[in-house]
């Protein structure tokens, strides 16, 4: 590649990395390596997973695919910040990983920037994934890659607090019904709702299900809708509702509310299950409701599996058995399990329920959602979500009135 087109690459893959890094993605601290062996003869695999070492039933996994495909791995783990990075700067140097498994908000970063091949020029199958989750690696009228597995957002609920309260959930359906249930909680003398409107991403994140929700689109930050909806999460602050603290709560920190048993919902994800099971009190699961009922469109988190460009087409048609086994419908049950996701496919998600009933409102809630850089967004989500965060803080601190806050907003998009 041309040295102004690499320079380009790495700008448009630090922009996206930042935005995004911190949301609902694996992460931790990992190696760094070569992408290939100096003989060519290993295929390499970069993921975002350092959390498992080379006992771990993934590095098996990965392990057993080469196996299967006459191959030897070399495996390297990296940050989810850090792997964008490294492969950005990997293909600048034509020495992409073979098969690179990316958070998939910056799948749209690199493909559109050259390192990525799209699913015809591969041929993956991704026939069996649910579209929307599909979307989320979708530019240009393009695919790149298949996902490995999606987790997203829904409400934990205090079953405890809700009967102290007088509230059946079963009648929270839609936001009226849900501020009606907290006023019932406050009234009772416990906490209503907590919730991460951090000024990162991770803000966005959180805000997208009601945004969305409302019935607004990220085209148009200000529309009434997309008032509607922060204006939603600044009266439950003005009615005690909520507290000031979620104006600094990351994710981590508002679950960590939510756990001291007595608030009566909290906006979280499918990675505190784990945590739930520990809380010590008894819990429920339901879908974020819908400005007017049914469940809002909530952004999904995980992993696209995706084939960087080779310099070498010889290595594709080895490269593409590799991910057909890692996403197998035998394999996905497995991996899917380990990294407490949801399938991306129907076929093994009805298989996830049949082993676990609790996975049911996390199985709706991941076939509503929808991919942050989904409507052909691409590389013009971060500019958004900045200016989303940006407004949220500004409405939740009482610096600006919601339309306010998102006619600045809209405006600096543009």
């Amino acid at each position: 590649m041309r040295r102004t087109t690499s320079r380009r690459l790495l700008a448009a893959a630090l922009t996206t990395v930042v935005a995004v890094v911190g949301t609902a993605c694996s992460s931790g601290s990992g190696s760094t390596g070569a992408a290939k062996d100096a003989d060519g003869g290993a295929y390499t695999i970069w993921d975002p997973y350092p959390q498992f070492d080379k006992s771990s039933a993934w590095a098996k996994l990965l392990d057993a695919c080469g196996t299967k495909a006459g191959v030897k791995i070399k495996r390297t783990a990296f940050d989810t910040s850090d792997l964008a990075n490294k492969a950005l700067l990997a293909a600048q140097q034509r020495n992409s990983a073979d098969v690179l498994i990316v958070d998939n908000p910056v799948v749209s970063t690199l493909a559109e920037a050259g390192v990525l091949t799209t699913t015809d020029d591969n041929k993956l199958d991704t026939s069996k994934v649910d579209p929307n989750l599909l979307a989320a690696g979708q530019s240009g009228g393009k695919t790149y890659g298949t996902p490995i597995g999606a987790n997203t957002l829904a409400l934990y609920y205090n079953k405890k607090v809700l009967k102290e309260a007088g509230v059946d959930i079963s009648s929270v359906t839609d936001w009226k019904s849900l501020t009606a249930a907290l006023a019932k909680v406050k009234k009772a003398g416990k906490k209503g709702i907590t919730f991460s409107g951090i000024g990162t991403e991770e803000g966005s994140f959180q805000f997208l299900p009601w945004f969305w929700g409302s019935g607004a689109k990220l085209t148009q930050l200000d529309s009434p809708e997309g008032v509607s909806a922060l204006k939603l999460w600044t009266d439950w602050l003005k009615k005690g509702y909520a507290p000031n603290s979620v104006i600094n709560n990351t994710q981590t920190t508002s679950w960590q509310e939510f756990a001291g048993g007595d608030y009566a919902f909290a906006e979280n994800g499918t990675w505190q299950l784990a945590n739930a099971e520990k809380a010590g009190f008894e819990y429920g699961v339901l879908p974020i409701p819908a400005s007017g009922g049914g469940n809002a469109a909530a952004p999904t988190g995980g992993e696209f599996v995706t084939v960087p460009v080779q310099s070498d087409a010889g290595r594709y048609a080895t490269t593409q058995k590799l991910v057909s086994c890692l996403t197998s419908t035998e394999n996905l049950y497995d991996t899917d399990t380990t990294l407490s996701y949801v399938a991306p496919t129907s076929e093994v998600q009805d298989k996830q329920v049949a082993a676990n009933a609790e996975l049911k409102p996390w199985v709706e809630a991941v076939k509503a959602a929808k991919g942050r850089t989904s409507d052909d967004l691409g590389t013009k989500y971060p500019k958004i979500s900045e200016q989303m965060w940006k407004a949220v803080q500004s409405a939740l601190s009482g610096s600006k009135a919601p339309k306010d806050a998102f006619t600045e907003a809209q405006a600096a998009v543009k």
